[in-house]
């Protein structure tokens, strides 16, 4: 399997190519600046560390030449200034139907899991202020993917912690998790996600995620 990471050098994109390589796949990491993955705890003659700008066409379209699977983890400011979340997952988007690749799982955020009344959890009264700007890039990437033909993931976690997996945490289909404790290790997502793209699961779906 080839898989290609986009946020490559974030808390949780990092893990995600080590862990890939780990069990043997190819990845091309993708970002302005990979440099920092090629070390020698990670070269690996199957890493191509691509250098490059996500709002050009052609480096993002060299990027996934090879990719079975793409892996978005991109990361971005909180207020809602950023538009990394949501015009880049339009520029993947775009280049994936251009060369026919249909697998992508992508990090979204809590907010936009189904509420009890089947509306998102950031359209609530009561979701917290300062989630809402960061919460409604998270929507417009989301909203981008349903409108596609791709076979899409969407994982939204709350709070990411720095920290490696523990293999425990829990997952659910479009709602949060329950129990929810709101917090993920970024190794425990980047487990997540990458099972997600071994065993094809959750197509078309949102996925909550919470540490025990």
């Amino acid at each position: 399997m080839h898989i290609t990471v986009f946020g490559a050098t974030g808390q949780v994109g990092k893990r995600i190519v080590q862990q890939a390589l780990n069990k043997g796949f190819f990845v091309t990491a993708f970002g302005r600046n990979v440099e920092s993955l090629i070390d020698q705890d990670n070269l690996n003659e199957k890493l191509t560390a691509q250098k490059g700008y996500l709002f050009d066409e052609k480096d993002v379209a060299k990027a996934i030449d090879k990719a079975d699977v793409i892996i978005s983890v991109l990361g971005g400011t909180s207020d809602g200034s950023d538009k990394t979340r949501s015009l880049g997952m339009k520029q993947i988007i775009t280049q994936m139907q251009k060369k026919g690749k249909k697998r992508i799982i992508a990090l979204g955020g809590m907010g936009v899991l189904n509420a009890e009344d089947n509306t998102l959890l950031l359209h609530a009264e009561e979701y917290p202020e300062e989630y809402l700007a960061v919460g409604m890039e998270h929507l417009k990437a989301f909203e981008m993917l349903l409108e596609s033909n791709l076979d899409w993931t969407f994982f939204c976690p709350a709070d990411i912690h720095d920290k490696d997996e523990t293999g425990i945490f829990i997952t659910s289909i479009n709602y949060a998790p329950d129990p929810n404790h709101f917090r993920i290790n970024a190794g425990d997502l980047a487990m997540a996600m990458l099972k997600s793209a071994i065993n094809h699961e959750y197509i078309q779906q949102r996925v909550g995620i919470s540490n025990y």
